[in-house]
Parts: C-alpha cells; sequence; structure tokens
C-alpha cells in the first residue's frame, strides 16, 4: 500500500495512491498515519480489508491537490551521516567504523512539493536525496535478525543541509540540518511489503533540470536491518518515527567549486518505487 497526507498545511487528511496511481481520500478509515496508527501492525490489515471494500467509491483526489508529509508528525527523525561508500568518498572522508548518528528537528518537516526556504544568513544550503524508512513495532534492543519485522514502509526525503551552520558554527550537526522546511517526506509511503530490496533502489536528484545525484542504495555502508538493530541500542525506536539512511554522492559542497541553492532554483527527486517530489528554494520572507 501507498500512504499519503493530503490538504492545507496544519490540516491534513489520510488518502492513498492505489495500485493504478489513482488517489483517493481515506478519511472514512478513521486513522491518520501516525503513531497510534503504525503501533498495531493489525491496522494494515485492516486498511487492506477497507480498500477493498471502498477503494472503487472513495472520494478522488484532485490532481493538483497539495500532498503533506506522508508521516503525520513523528517522534523522531534520526539521520545516519556518511553511510554511502561512494559518498564518503566524494567528502574525502574514512568510511565510518560505526553509523554516525544525528537528529533533525521535526519542526522542519514539510510536503514533498512545499518550497524550501533558504534560511536567513545563509549561503550554503545544499540538497541530498535520501531513502528513510518508517518503524512499526516499537524496537528497543532488537537483534539483526529480527530488525526488519520492525519496519512499517519506506519513504523518500530530501535531507536539505545548511553547510555553513552544520559545519563552521561549531556544535552538532542539527544546527544546519533542522531549519523550517529541510525535511519535505513523501510523496507517499510504501509499506514494506511494496519494496522487496530496499537496499537496492536507484536514486537521484536534479536542480534546475541538471543531475546532480545518481545513486543506488546498493551502496549504503550500515544496511536497514542494522540500523535498526544498532540504534535500539542507545534509544527506544517507537512507532512512526523515521529514520533517514544517507545519501549518494552528488552533494553540492561535493562539486569544484561548490555549488548551493539560490532562490528560484528547482530540486526535484525521486528513489525507485518511492515516486518523486519537487521543491522550488525561496528566500527567507524576512
Amino acid at each position: 500500500m501507498k500512504l499519503l497526507r493530503f490538504g492545507p498545511k496544519g490540516s491534513e487528511k489520510p488518502g492513498l495512491q492505489l495500485e493504478d496511481g489513482v488517489r483517493i481520500d481515506a478519511s472514512a478509515f478513521g486513522m491518520d498515519w501516525d503513531s497510534d496508527f503504525f503501533a498495531d501492525p493489525a491496522n494494515l490489515d485492516r486498511l487492506a480489508d477497507w480498500i477493498g471494500e471502498n477503494g472503487g467509491t472513495a472520494p478522488r483526489l484532485a490532481d493538483d491537490v497539495r500532498l503533506g508529509s506522508a508521516v503525520a508528525r513523528p517522534g523522531k527523525l534520526i539521520c545516519i551521516g556518511l553511510n554511502f561508500s561512494d559518498h564518503a568518498a566524494e567528502a574525502g572522508m574514512e568510511i565510518p567504523k560505526e553509523p554516525i548518528i544525528f537528529f533533525k528537528a521535526t519542526s522542519a518537516i514539510v510536503g514533498p512539493s512545499d518550497p524550501v526556504v533558504i534560511p536567513r544568513d545563509s549561503v550554503k544550503t545544499d540538497w541530498e536525496v535520501e531513502l528513510a524508512f518508517v518503524v512499526g513495532r516499537r524496537a528497543s534492543y532488537v537483534e539483526e535478525t529480527d530488525a526488519l519485522s520492525h519496519v512499517a514502509g519506506y519513504v523518500l526525503h530530501n535531507d536539505y543541509s545548511e553547510r555553513e551552520f552544520q559545519l563552521e558554527r561549531g556544535g552538532q550537526w542539527v544546527k544546519g540540518k533542522s531549519c523550517d522546511t529541510f525535511a519535505p517526506i513523501g510523496p507517499f509511503l510504501a509499506t514494506a511489503d511494496e519494496i522487496a530490496d530496499p537496499e537496492n533502489l536507484g536514486m537521484w536528484l536534479k536542480v534546475n533540470g541538471e543531475t546532480k545525484q545518481n545513486g543506488s542504495s546498493s551502496k549504503l555502508i550500515f544496511g536497514i536491518a542494522h540500523l535498526v538493530s544498532y540504534l535500539s541500542r542507545f534509544m527506544t525506536l517507537e512507532p512512526g518515527d523515521i529514520v533517514s539512511t544517507g545519501t549518494p554522492p552528488g552533494v553540492g559542497m561535493g562539486f569544484k567549486p561548490p555549488q548551493f541553492l539560490k532562490a528560484g532554483d528547482v530540486v526535484e527527486l525521486g528513489i525507485d518505487g518511492l515516486g518523486s517530489s519537487s521543491q522550488t528554494a525561496v528566500a527567507w520572507p524576512g
């Protein structure tokens, strides 16, 4: 199943994308795609039954409807740094011996086609196409052999970063990762059964029509099962939490000279099986 959310910001409703690509209003199912929904695996079975009974008659969504984040505000948005071998080489850094973990403020989460706001005083706003997974069952001290049973599904994420804030202003990476609009999520969450091999997906990103990133999740250093198990040693992963697994090469700071976003630039990105999204960069309104 492909779960989405639609409507005005702050008033999104649950929806679905059917196998034929038609998008429908799933409000009548009675639950949003949030922590309560993901906490009970039986809800996915209930939803499948609901689609079978109501998918043909549920209200259709207009093509131009705004999509919100595919997941209602998660408790945590966890990111993994330097987790692609070819991206680490691009950055001139050694392969990490253990996953590099940082957080992104959940206030950064927006819809997949919402504008990305270049922060005040920013001159180094950058892009990163990323494969993210959504936690289903609560995970604490999970063995790697059981880890994937705790994954509800997968979603496209653009891990926008302000590199000066991140790397040159002291402190942790979160400072350059959490600006408002820096985490577009979607267009939809594909449930785990939809993605046969999440570690073999093509990933791409373009800026103003020019390809910048063209990689594959096969280059992940630490795979998804390892990340679930590893993270669960240090914190409990709760239903609905999002974990973003890293980016392939081609980020702006990797070019010589570096390339960063300016107002008016259009960023398009996608991952096999997870759809595509597009954000237009706008100047901070202040």
